[in-house]
């Protein structure tokens, strides 16, 4: 009897014993992939509760056979429960937790491209900001013919108007003048030199696929001359879905946008192509007889081919153009030339034509080369009762890089050649400004991720530019992961810019009398600078939602380059015996609920120039400024914003100080499947300089003009519908 009973409890303890398993759960990020650690996971049939490790695992055993749920759960995370049975056919199980903050999400899943990496932007040391996806679409609506209020509506970003008639501008970044930021299409300089002070006027935004922003010093990839930032402008590029798309804009001010925009992936072929047409008549809603906005006519043709060779080997070849004649002043001059002789005019007559080339092949799954030629040919001509200016600039943008990019490290090396040659036609004695300016310049980047909370990124770069000699640019910056919603950046480097005579203070007097750059006399502007911002992201209930953004900045700029006036009317530029220093923060918090958006932004600006010991305020600089936004948006049906702007008493050129003013703007947009209408109600309080008093002084025909810091047009309203098919 005693043995069959051995028998019995033999044979239920190997059935107890087969009935034991073990099961290995991984926990990770569904954006980024990364484990989770520190993730509570709790059985609910049982009540027993464990601890994914550093890596993300969590390991069940001894589990009786039957149906199991795990409920897992970690702060910043949404809740996740499973169902799982036992025996399972498979032993390893992948569960992966959404963030809290879906569309926080979403955005981090963007590729930076100006930091030739392949990270997202939530996992990149640099701090680099974004424009993209529906937010600037919203942006487009208010101003299709250009990209001025899509940036100047931007924390710690300013776009100086440089002509009261014209409209000319150009875009400063934390205080610090247009010359230091290097605005770049796809990675390729080709605004700066002579077309500057024309560049954002002349691209529109329908093509863009985002646009990129980083402030403060970007020296290591793109060279000294980013001393304040860069902005990226990133082109859509075709996908197998076809892309067709318009948009029909007009304003009240005698404006009219027209934009097409179509792209599509055919096998081995690929083909992007963007035209436009913008124009308007001349403008005058001071009726003081000067345009507020000029008259003006613009086209833009800009096609791309993408050529996939095979997986490995892919090309991209565009063309940009852009044909553009402007001519601001006298209003009933330009209406009828004949009628109105000796009237005061400004006419610029402009003619780009720019190429982009790209071929990239991958040796492997980490490791690639690229090679880069861009080839910007720049032609303006700027008309004044008596004077002339009629240049043309040749730049050249050629590079080699080498890129590897691993789990836990990417490296970017590479070499570049930069050329600029402006070329100055004039009958009159005084001395041509002609200059060619050759760079050569060498790089290496690393980005590595040192630790689960710590990735840095460190560069180094030498250029050496004929007649100035060598500069060697080191940057380092470091992103620290304190919580899943708590990060931190900081980060710093050197640069430097070349001198030349396109600044803005020389584009306010259309470079009349202003003497040729000399080598022998001017040199190199040498800067350094820091930024230092912490992060802040939650959900606050299930309806309401919070992020925040406090940055830190400072960028000291040695012997900067001003325009000093000499007997006979007469300017020169010269090195300061000093420096220019820019000082302050951005604050930027954004709050959600339900289908709500608020943006609230403010930026502190101290920028002053330091000359023999005599410190003084850099002019045209709004030490206070407040961005506000508030959207509403129904999914697929409407968008609808309210916006107002503050910027604070600015010092003027003059020594005069002028007004603080507060902007604001509507904008509503009605959609449906293929089709959308909307409508912007700019500065609808109607806020302009001609009403703080007058913006020249002299005649009406021999006009002197004063600082332009705050808006000339005023009230506008636009209107337009966007089709998609």
């Amino acid at each position: 009897m005693f043995k069959y009973i051995l028998l019995i409890v033999a044979i239920v303890s190997i059935g107890t014993v087969q009935a034991q398993n073990t099961i290995k759960f991984h926990i990770n990020n569904a954006v980024t992939n990364e484990p989770v650690k520190g993730a509570t996971a709790k059985i609910e049939e049982t009540n027993s509760i464990f601890k994914s490790d550093n890596d993300g695992n969590i390991i069940l055993e001894n589990l009786k056979n039957g149906n199991y749920t795990l409920s897992i759960s970690i702060e910043g995370y949404v809740p996740n429960r499973i169902l799982f049975k036992v025996p399972s056919t498979a032993n390893f199980i992948e569960i992966a937790l959404q963030s809290e903050d879906e569309e926080a999400e979403e955005m981090e899943e963007i590729i930076v491209t100006s930091t030739r990496g392949t990270r997202t932007i939530s996992n990149i040391p640099t701090r680099v900001e974004f424009i993209a996806g529906e937010e600037l679409e919203e942006k487009a609506n208010m101003k299709p013919g250009d990209i001025r209020m899509m940036l100047n509506e931007s924390t710690g970003i300013q776009t100086q108007q440089t002509s009261a008639t014209s409209g000319n501008s150009s875009i400063r970044i934390q205080g610090l003048d247009g010359r230091y930021t290097q605005i770049l299409k796809d990675g390729f300089p080709i605004y700066s030199g002579a077309s500057s002070g024309l560049g954002l006027l002349q691209t529109p935004p329908l093509d863009l696929k985002q646009v990129e922003i980083i402030k403060g010093s970007a020296s290591t990839l793109y060279g000294g001359g980013a001393i304040a930032g860069l902005v990226n402008l990133v082109s859509k590029t075709p996908t197998e879905e076809r892309e067709l798309r318009f948009l029909i804009n007009g304003t009240s001010a005698l404006g009219l946008d027209i934009n097409g925009f179509y792209s599509q992936q055919f096998n081995k072929i690929g083909l992007t192509v963007f035209a436009s047409h913008d124009r308007n008549a001349p403008y005058d809603p001071a009726d003081i007889q000067l345009t507020a906005i000029p008259k003006f006519e613009r086209f833009n043709f800009n096609p791309k081919l993408f050529v996939n060779f095979n997986e490995n080997t892919k090309l991209n070849f565009g063309i940009n153009t852009v044909f553009e004649n402007r001519i601001g002043g006298n209003i009933d001059y330009i209406k009828d030339e004949n009628k109105y002789p000796g009237s005061y005019f400004e006419r610029n007559k402009t003619q780009r034509i720019s190429t982009q080339f790209a071929l990239t092949h991958k040796f492997n799954e980490k490791e690639s080369l690229t090679i880069k030629n861009s080839f910007n040919n720049f032609s303006r001509v700027i008309t004044i009762p008596d004077y002339v200016f009629d240049g043309l600039q040749n730049s050249t943008f050629s590079e080699i890089s080498y890129s590897k990019n691993g789990e836990i490290a990417e490296w970017v090396a590479g070499g570049n050649l930069y050329t600029d040659n402006f070329t100055e036609n004039s009958q009159a004695s005084f001395p041509l400004r002609n200059y060619n300016q050759i760079t050569y310049g060498a790089f290496l980047q690393n980005t590595v991720k040192a630790k689960e909370w710590l990735e840095i990124e460190t560069g180094l770069r030498g250029d050496y530019v004929i007649d100035y000699g060598f500069s060697l640019l080191p940057r380092v910056s470091a992103l620290f992961k304190i919580s899943s919603k708590f990060t931190s950046r900081i980060g710093g480097g050197l640069g430097y810019k070349t001198p030349a005579i396109f600044t803005e203070e020389s584009e306010r007097i259309q470079y009349q009398n202003v003497l040729p750059i000399n080598s022998d006399f001017n040199k190199l502007e040498k800067s350094y600078g820091f930024n230092f911002d912490v992060n802040y992201k939650t959900k606050i209930t299930e309806d309401l939602s919070l992020s925040w953004n406090q940055l830190f900045f400072y960028t000291n700029v040695d012997n900067p380059l001003i325009l000093n006036p000499l007997p006979d009317n007469i300017y020169q530029f010269v090195n300061v015996n000093g420096y220019l220093d820019t000082k302050g923060t951005e604050t930027n918090m954004k709050l959600g609920y339900k289908d709500f958006k608020l943006f609230l932004g403010y930026t502190y600006t101290d920028a002053s120039i330091d000359s023999n010991g005599v410190k003084s305020q850099n002019p045209l600089t709004a030490k206070h400024r407040l961005n506000n936004v508030l959207m509403y948006e129904v999914e697929e049906k409407w968008k609808a914003g309210l916006e107002a702007y503050y910027y604070s008493s600015q010092k003027l050129s003059d020594g005069t100080t002028g007004r603080d003013y507060w902007i604001f703007g509507f904008m509503a947009e009605r959609l449906w499947e293929n089709f959308s209408v909307y409508a912007n109600f700019e500065n609808f309080t109607d806020t302009r300089q001609t009403k703080f008093g007058s913006i020249y002084t002299g005649t009406i025909t021999n006009p002197v003009f004063k600082d332009i810091y705050a808006p000339l047009d005023g009230f506008v309203v636009n209107a337009g519908i966007k089709i998609k098919i």
